[in-house]
């Protein structure tokens, strides 16, 4: 999720000040405790507006953020907008708000989910700082009221960034920090004493803090295999701009990098690439339909097969419609093969953000990132639910709740 030049920026901008413009006089006082609420406004509409809630859809409750000012180019407060500021959410799926977290003033919040830790559900979510799609915080694992039980920090100085917060079953998260260091740019076009975002992934044990391994992008992969360009004057480049982590099959690491159009493999021991699916140098053979751009959120569904939300953006450039794909790779023959792909009926395009989230019955669900919808799909491919925003949201969920 990145604001990449000033067009974007503009778009962005716009999108913010529209939804300021049109939101209706409605307010509420703002929460700041994560403690259960009643609902606080009549939220069906516009600020969340349902507009398919088929019978045939996954049950479940929706989980989100709202706020979309960690990926504007400067700080901005949108804190006079109610529909714009920054908080955790969850809905029922006529779109009834049920709960919600809103943080200190000044602060963002993103990734807001339930999860697994100790054998206990749990919410998670990040808070921090941040702009131009890149965060500066940490992640917090609270308890279904909202209390905090555990404050989770990737270690040696580092911040947590916004992008991805998994837990595993056996106790530790996958983290994600953007760290600033001096570079050589020449081979872009840059200075040759610009700086560099290096994308760190770091696998922690939650319980001790312990940082138990982290892995350098700038380490094994070079700034020039980006393909987005530095932009002109520039001396800061996001050449690789991680944003999704997660474990395969066998306890490696597929991590995800929009800058880069690129999902890689990483042996969690040695660090080494393993594998690299899209890119400027793919060591998968890509099948037809198996390209992606600017993606977000790799997944593993099964031994062989990723399922990711296609982007469809390249250098600020939308490539055609955004889509969740299912590819399945055999590294041992270097082959990648198309299993399936879900479109939008409506030909949603997302620059940015997005998300998708398997469900029980085949089906899968997610946000599509600054196109603000919020969509369920059957396993056919039918669409079953949606409800849209004033603006986007990074990623969405559907789960039980409480």
């Amino acid at each position: 999720m990145q604001k990449k030049t000033q067009r974007r920026g503009r778009n962005i901008c716009a999108a913010l000040l529209m939804a300021g413009i049109v939101g209706i006089s409605t307010t509420f006082t703002p929460v700041a405790t994560a403690e259960p609420q009643q609902p606080s406004l009549p939220f069906g509409t516009p600020w969340y507006t349902v507009w398919v809630n088929k019978p045939n859809g996954h049950s479940g409750y929706v989980f989100y953020t709202t706020g979309m000012a960690v990926a504007l180019p400067v700080p901005i407060d949108t804190s006079a907008f109610d529909q714009l500021r920054p908080a955790n959410i969850i809905a029922d799926k006529s779109g009834r708000e049920v709960w919600r977290y809103t943080p200190p003033n000044g602060k963002l919040v993103a990734d807001f989910r339930p999860q697994t830790y100790r054998g206990r559900k749990v919410l998670t979510w990040w808070e921090g700082d941040g702009t131009n799609g890149i965060g500066s915080g940490v992640h917090y694992i609270a308890d279904l009221r909202g209390r905090v039980i555990k404050t989770v920090r990737p270690g040696a100085g580092l911040t947590s960034d916004l992008h991805e917060f998994q837990l595993t079953p056996d106790g530790r998260a996958l983290i994600i920090s953007y760290v600033p260091v001096r570079a050589d740019l020449t081979a872009v076009g840059g200075p040759s004493n610009g700086t560099l975002f290096d994308c760190v992934a770091s696998v922690v044990d939650v319980a001790s803090g312990k940082a138990l391994m982290r892995w350098s992008t700038r380490a094994h992969i070079p700034l020039t295999e980006s393909t987005m360009p530095l932009g002109p004057g520039s001396t800061t480049y996001d050449a690789y701009h991680m944003n999704s982590v997660a474990l395969d099959p066998s306890g490696d690491l597929l991590i995800s990098f929009r800058n880069l159009d690129a999902v890689v493999g990483v042996d969690i021991q040695s660090g080494r690439v393993k594998w690299q699916l899209g890119g400027k140098h793919p060591t998968l053979a890509m099948g037809p339909g198996t390209s992606i751009a600017g993606q977000h959120d790799a997944e593993f569904t099964d031994a062989h097969t990723i399922r990711v939300f296609d982007n469809n953006e390249a250098g600020n450039n939308q490539l055609g419609y955004s889509r969740i794909k299912w590819i399945r790779i055999d590294p041992a023959r270097r082959t990648a093969r198309l299993v399936r792909a879900t479109t939008h009926p409506a030909g949603l395009a997302s620059l940015a953000m997005g998300n998708s989230q398997g469900l029980a019955n085949g089906g899968v669900f997610g946000s599509w990132g600054t196109s603000p919808h919020i969509a369920e799909f059957s396993r056919s491919g039918e669409l079953v639910y949606e409800a849209t925003l004033p603006v986007g949201t990074y990623r969405a969920y559907l789960a039980d709740w409480p």
